[in-house]
Order: C-alpha cells, then structure tokens, then sequence
C-alpha cells in the first residue's frame, strides 16, 4: 500500500506538494478550507489562487529570482509547467492569466488519481500521520492555535498589502503610454502602461495620501510590522517626500512620448489576463479606505475616471518562527513527521512558496537535503538557519546562497558564475538519485 501524506492548504505550496508526492507514488489527501471558509483576500475556492500579484517575477537571465525557477523547471515542477501555458506579455517577468492558471492547476489535481481533495478545515495535528502544513498567510485561527499548541511558540504575524486593479477601458491611453524600462521586453513589445507625473502633480499626489485616512487596523499602529519589500504607498510616503518616486513610481529608463522627456515620477499598470481587460497598479499596495483609494489613486494622470475592479487591502500574514522550529529538511525539530512549507514557514513570495512546497514533499518522501549551492537549498537553509531573534520573511535573493570562493568583480559576471555553479551542484544532485 502507498504511504499517506496529508497536506493542509490548497495554495501554491500544498498544490505542489501534492503532485510531487503522486508523481513519486504516494498518496496525498490535500485539504483546504475554501469555500467552506473564506479569507480576508482570496475570491474564489480555486486551488493555487494568486492573491497580491499576477506575477512571478524575472525571468532575466541569472537573476536570483531566474535562478530559482530553472531550478524548479529541471525537477518537473507541475505550477512552473502550468505557468509557461498561461504566462502573458510582461517585459522580463514571468507574468500568467491567474484565472487560467488556477484552473489548469485545479484541473491537474483533480485528474490525478493518486491525490484526493477534501474541502475541509484543519484544526488538529495527530503524530499519527504525515503532515505538511502549507496553509499559508491567511491561516484559519484554529489552526494557528494548534500549531501554537504544538510548537510551544506564540504566533508570529505581520500586515502584507495586495495592490489594486483597474479596468483597462477606464484607462486614459492618451495619457498613459506603453513602454517597459529602458526599453527592455523578452518579446519586444511594450508590457506596461505608465502613468507619467510632473513634479507639482507628483506633490500633489503625495500631500494626498499624508492625509487620507486608513482603514482601521484593530491593534496599534506601532505593532504593525510590514513586510519591507510589500509596504503600503502611504506608509512609504511617510517616509520621506521622495520615497515613492525612488520606489514604486522611480521614472528611470521611461521617456514620456508626449513631451520626449523623463517624467519626474511614474506609476506602472500591469496586465492582468491575456486580453490586457484589466491593469495592477505595480507596486501600489495600500491600507486606504476604499472610497478615499479611489478618489486619491483617481489623481494619477490617465486614471481620472478610473473603475476599480479590486481595490488595495492589508491582510493578516501568519508564519512561524521557523529557525527555532525546523530542521534544514523542513520539519519540526521535535516532530519529524510535521513538515512547513510556503508563507508560513517565512519564505516570501509565489516561486518561493512553490519550491519549498516541492522540498517538503521530497522530504517527506525521505529525501535528505539539497545543494546548499543551489536556491532551494539556501531557501531552506535561511528558513531553518536565521537569526530566531530577528526572523523575518525572505525572497530568493543571491545573498543567501553561499558567496564564491574567487568571485569576478563585474556583477553580471559574479551572478552568472553563482548560477552557474547552482545548476552544475542541481544536476549533480538528480544524477546521483536516479
């Protein structure tokens, strides 16, 4: 009889988890509470449901972000598959339809006769069975009480933001223009839209939201810890007077055609679904009430009269405290039958979760370990690894991979001997486990 694997949450992580454990013959009961029980963020009941974003980041050559998705396409990664099949237009990102990709991901589970699919919410970790816990930022309070219960540890949170979207009929493409940055596109087209601002507008729009009024947030403000890398734009108004326009709206590598110069700040929209029907506001994460999101997001140049098919919210993120809980294999330290993978064990962003997804799958199978060379060796390794005190989320970036004994001076070169040496240590690995 095939071993049981029980995987609680039907997002990216679980998703994964569950094709890898059939794919390799065992039997996977994937549980996830939708729609019996919904979250502050998710729409539909969909597996692998793409909340903040549409996007997987660069696929740019030996960039960090590139790196990891080689990784996982050379060890057959079913949501890499799904993602070539429904990637649209985006410059250097990989970017997909996320109503087709969640639906060519439901549908690969649901066909797959080794995973069975109960719509069910956990709220109780037996030693008795294999689990994987993949339940995400948005996990139910249940649970989170029992994975306290279990880990001795107090629940660990903080406030992550998703970005509003448009109608791209409401869109003044008069104003706003097509280009993406410094000209660069995989396909050589023009992905984004850019809203350009001059500096009166850009001021403007910057006294706007230094005194808009947030939603509010049910604990005190000095205990909200963002994620550094998702911070709302108000908050990084905050910040400074130019924060934005060296951050989200940074005009660099833009040329307004209208007046054949930089502007002095930009907003960029991204396509949202293959028929470009509606456009992200890249970047623009926001705690804003909704009726003062649109009357200030409306200041923008070509979104005067914009429709809003989903406006910017801030959500619970729950993660455990994952170096003082789980070995460099992703399971409990004190239970090697309960693995983490995804958001809740402190790994930030859709790739990200979808690797240690598929590692805590192999894991559980009995795999020991990979590379520490590689991106998803040096994921977990961060995960089980960082300073406990100071925990915080983490993307794949080329600074947690280990350094080069003799690294080139050009940076270019330093990242691409860095990826290099990660996919030689990969194949390494698989030919050994053939």
């Amino acid at each position: 009889m095939s071993p049981e694997f029980h995987i609680i949450g039907g997002g990216l992580a679980g998703s994964e988890a569950a094709w890898q454990i059939a794919r390799a013959g065992g039997r996977a009961v994937l549980y996830e509470m939708r729609p019996l029980q919904s979250t502050p963020a998710h729409k539909t009941d969909s597996l692998a449901e793409l909340v903040c974003s549409n996007s997987l980041k660069s696929e740019q050559e030996h960039t960090a972000p590139w790196l990891l998705k080689e990784e996982l396409r050379r060890l057959d990664s079913l949501l890499l598959r799904i993602a070539a099949e429904t990637r649209v237009p985006a410059g250097h990102a990989l970017t997909v339809d996320r109503e087709r990709f969640s639906a060519a991901v439901s549908e690969a589970i649901s066909r797959e006769p080794h995973i069975e699919l109960r719509r069910e919410e956990i709220a109780a970790l037996d030693f008795e069975r294999t689990w994987i816990v993949a339940s995400g930022p948005l996990t139910s309070n249940a649970l989170a009480l029992e994975i306290a219960r279990i880990t001795g540890s107090e629940r660990l949170f903080f406030y992550d933001s998703i970005s509003p979207i448009v109608d791209a009929e409401s869109i003044d493409q008069s104003i706003a223009f097509r280009a993406s940055r410094y000209g660069k596109s995989l396909d050589g087209t023009d992905d984004y839209l850019n809203c350009p601002m001059t500096r009166p507008e850009y001021n403007a729009f910057v006294d706007a939201l230094l005194e808009v009024h947030s939603v509010p947030a049910h604990i005190e403000h000095d205990q909200i810890r963002y994620f550094e890398a998702c911070l709302p734009i108000e908050e990084l108004a905050r910040r400074g007077r130019d924060t934005l326009r060296f951050g989200p709206m940074k005009p660099m590598g833009l040329m307004d055609p209208r007046t054949g110069r930089r502007p002095y700040a930009v907003v960029q929209l991204r396509a949202e679904n293959a028929r470009a029907g509606s456009f992200n506001l890249v970047g623009f994460q926001n705690h804003m009430r909704f009726g003062e999101q649109a009357r200030v997001l409306r200041m923008i140049p070509g979104l005067h009269n914009a429709e809003f098919l989903r406006y910017g919210q801030v959500h619970r993120n729950t993660y455990i405290n994952a170096p003082a809980l789980l070995t460099h294999t992703l399971h409990l330290r004190g239970a090697p039958n309960i693995f983490f993978a995804g958001q809740i064990s402190g790994v930030e962003g859709y790739v990200e979760s979808i690797a240690t997804g598929l590692a805590a799958a192999r894991f559980a199978l009995g795999e020991r370990g990979f590379p520490r060379e590689t991106a998803i060796g040096s994921l977990c390794a961060y995960v089980s690894g960082a300073d406990p005190e100071n925990y915080q989320p983490a993307n794949i970036t080329f600074d947690l991979l280990p350094k080069l004994e003799s690294p080139p001076r050009d940076r270019q070169q330093r990242h691409a001997a860095v990826c290099k040496r990660a996919l030689e240590s990969l194949e390494t690995f698989l030919c050994a486990h053939v």
